[in-house]
């Protein structure tokens, strides 16, 4: 049983910097394609980033392109998403997931993790 645990959110203002982790455990991370999504207050969880097994390849929602970043460290079973200039709007429960097929941006996903609270105020 593959088990993804998210770290890094908090309280930030705007304009400011934050660095979630996902650490997976129960199989080897490079199995997996990897995903970050979120959900906002009164609003469907919507993707944000996903990259390819070994990294190769990123795709981004266009409203965080530039300003977040995901990656992955396979030999840390970890992967990141860099967040910069962060608006109130991202303010949202993120969530990382890990898919056994090709890259997705839809949530077609196998195993999720349980989130981590991002607040961004203004």
């Amino acid at each position: 049983q593959v088990q993804l645990v998210e770290s890094g959110g908090g309280l930030v203002q705007a304009g400011g910097s934050l660095r979630l982790s996902c650490a997976v455990s129960g199989r080897t991370l490079s199995n997996y394609v990897m995903g970050w999504f979120r959900q906002a207050p009164g609003k469907e969880r919507e993707f944000v980033a996903a990259i390819s097994r070994y990294g190769g390849s990123t795709y981004y929602k266009d409203s965080v392109k530039g300003r977040f970043t995901i990656s992955r460290d396979n030999a840390k079973n970890t992967v990141y998403l860099q967040m910069n200039t962060l608006k109130p709007e991202d303010t949202a429960v993120h969530y990382c997931a890990a898919r056994e097929r090709g890259l997705a941006t839809s949530e077609d996903y196998e195993y999720w993790g349980q989130g981590t609270q991002v607040t961004v105020s203004s």
